[in-house]
């Protein structure tokens, strides 16, 4: 039963990153530039925010299954609008329902999986859900990578299997029980902060801005020197590649975890960033695969788990805590590049970025190691199943 909740959190998250490819064809086709390009891809934000503002006590009064379903009908009706009418405009809208399907998924998935998983602990829920995530949201962009070597399209056939394959987890969810029986809470459930997980939320804050950042703005960089067709695969190892370091990063404590992860991730940005500059391909997907091992390795695992492990009975709001922060980096960070991006080159823009990401990480890792902080708590929780 957990293996189809991991399958359908991975075809929801596939289907977030798989345009990603196109987008610089969506900003041709529309004649906009790179500002407008972060604009639309950070729109996935305002469908996140609501749902984890307002929806907190959604899955406590329709049960966690419905809104695993609603997310994969969401996913499947963005791929199908952006199939019959391609453009910046429509990637727009489809990343702001992606957005609203992905919140729904991810605030109640590791309480969900916990449940399946027979009230495991924790931790070995968080490893579940960011494991199929992590897969998910750099799979959907290779996928299209991978079709569109045969010639360039705007309706793949990685578009055609994402809502073949989300029918089958549609199918397989419907059939998973639900068992926390439903309450008539509150729907007004803010996410919350529990003592000593904010750092970690500013950490995932920061990764995510990297990866938002290569998702949404390094294929126009790559174009420059002809290696569009690479710009998925670069996408796949910035998010995916992190799932080969997860085994690594459960033999630590959740704070060691996160700090290795706040040091590898501007030294493998800066790597990233100048292999794209320069058109060194080895460089930007080496700097990817390091970038993924910081973002979805060892900062995303290991905040969960210890935002999970400090949130007690608010599992729920605590990891809607944690995505706000996330989805924020995701977006925000990416928007105000691309505006320095069109105004100053994408030189000047990729090297401001870089500034600000190193001196944040310093900051970040520096009041999680303070000894005063309640963070030391999560130190003596591994990340071992």
């Amino acid at each position: 039963m957990p293996a189809r909740l991991a399958f359908a959190l991975c075809l929801i998250t596939l289907a977030v990153n798989l345009q990603a490819p196109l987008y610089t064809t969506y900003a041709d086709l529309s004649g906009y530039g790179a500002a407008a390009t972060a604009l639309a891809f950070s729109s996935y934000v305002l469908g996140v925010l609501p749902v984890l503002l307002a929806f907190g006590g959604l899955a406590d009064r329709v049960g966690r299954r419905p809104l695993i379903m609603a997310a994969l009908l969401l996913s499947m009706l963005a791929t199908t609008l952006v199939l019959l009418a391609p453009g910046l405009e429509t990637l727009a809208l489809t990343r702001l329902l992606m957005g609203v399907g992905t919140a729904l998924a991810t605030t109640t998935a590791t309480a969900y999986m916990g449940e399946l998983l027979g009230g495991a602990d924790s931790t070995r829920a968080a490893n579940w859900v960011t494991a199929s995530t992590s897969l998910g949201f750099g799979l959907g962009a290779a996928l299209t990578s991978l079709f569109l070597l045969r010639g360039p399209t705007l309706s793949p056939g990685s578009f055609y299997l994402q809502l073949l394959l989300a029918a089958v987890a549609l199918l397989l969810v419907w059939r998973l029980p639900d068992r926390r029986p439903t309450q008539r809470s509150a729907m007004l459930r803010l996410p919350c902060y529990p003592p000593g997980s904010l750092p970690y939320g500013l950490a995932i804050l920061l990764a995510w801005a990297c990866t938002g950042l290569v998702i949404a703005l390094l294929p126009g960089v790559l174009r420059q020197h002809g290696l569009s067709e690479w710009s998925g695969f670069s996408t796949f190892c910035v998010i995916s590649c992190g799932v080969l370091f997860q085994p690594l990063a459960r033999r630590l404590a959740s704070v060691r975890a996160t700090l290795l992860g706040l040091t590898i991730l501007p030294l493998s940005y800066a790597l990233l960033a100048w292999g794209a500059e320069n058109g060194r391909l080895a460089a930007v997907l080496a700097g990817a695969v390091a970038a993924s091992s910081a973002c979805y390795g060892f900062i995303y695992l290991g905040g969960l788990a210890a935002v999970n492990t400090l949130a007690g009975n608010e599992k729920t709001r605590a990891s809607a805590g944690f995505f706000l922060l996330a989805y924020l980096g995701f977006s925000l960070p990416v928007i105000f590049t691309g505006l320095l991006s069109d105004r100053l080159g994408s030189r000047m823009a990729l090297v401001l970025f870089g500034i600000a990401l190193s001196v944040a990480c310093v900051a970040v890792a520096k009041a999680l190691y303070s000894p005063g902080k309640r963070t030391c708590r999560a130190s003596r929780q591994t990340l071992k199943n």
